[in-house]
């Protein structure tokens, strides 16, 4: 694993909140994410974790532009995420895929291709490329809608990487998967770290990020509890992750 000290910072979190408003005059507003402070470095695999309501695609969508925080930054390779250049170099795959399943993988690589702005020679490339790395190449001319959960979530994923982007977030990637399509999952991210580029990604699927993660977080209640290797935190708290994960959702939903 990298030693995630040594790297260039690729995304940073700066006393990050994200608030919503009230739903009535006498609630209060609902606070998603307080004051965030994490460090993600250049050719880090890092594992978001955290039960539904932690605050973790609040996170994810300050990054993605879709959220604008309430208060502190967010910057990607040093540019606020207020700035729209901040996204150039970024490569996104939901939790949910939707695509124009009449359209095999070729087509749709072209579609999202051409949005990027990329010429038919520059397409063509990258589309073998990425056919090859999702081990989609067999059924590239296949209508998506015949495609497996895992085929379709390995086409979501070149599509999220047409562009080559430097970071690559992922929310929920291995979600319903047979364990076949989950290993399939794991091993792009490991090529994916093996050419340099960061991975940030959500999950629950803890088995998966003890494999593939340099560090991990794990949040609860819009606050980051923990954070660091698994190694480290597994020999810290003389437990699993599986057991601290848990344990640290258990603790905070305690009654004070």
């Amino acid at each position: 694993m990298k030693d995630a000290t040594s790297s260039k910072a690729v995304i940073v979190f700066d006393h990050l909140r994200v608030s919503y408003p009230a739903r009535s005059r006498s609630a209060e507003p609902k606070v998603a994410v307080k004051g965030l402070n994490l460090t993600i470095n250049e050719g880090e695999v890092f594992g978001f974790l955290g039960p539904n309501g932690a605050g973790k695609t609040s996170t994810m969508n300050v990054l993605l532009g879709f959220l604008r925080p309430t208060s502190g930054t967010a910057r990607i390779n040093g540019i606020d995420i207020s700035d729209p250049r901040s996204r150039q170099a970024l490569g996104y795959l939901p939790e949910l895929t939707y695509y124009y399943k009449f359209l095999n993988a070729i087509e749709l690589l072209h579609f999202y291709g051409t949005l990027f702005g990329m010429d038919s020679a520059a397409r063509e490339k990258r589309i073998d490329e990425l056919l090859k790395l999702v081990e989609l190449s067999e059924a590239a001319k296949r209508p998506i809608r015949t495609y497996s959960k895992g085929m379709q979530q390995r086409v979501g994923i070149a599509q999220a990487l047409i562009n080559d982007p430097k970071v690559l977030i992922m929310d929920e990637p291995t979600s319903g998967l047979d364990p076949l399509g989950r290993n399939k999952v794991r091993s792009i991210i490991e090529r994916l770290k093996d050419q340099g580029k960061t991975v940030f990604f959500s999950s629950h699927e803890l088995g998966e990020v003890e494999t593939v993660c340099d560090r991990v977080s794990i949040l609860s209640g819009g606050e980051m509890k923990v954070l660091g290797t698994v190694d480290e935190l597994m020999s810290e708290h003389q437990c699993t992750l599986e057991q601290l994960f848990i344990k640290v959702v258990a603790d905070d939903m305690a009654p004070a």
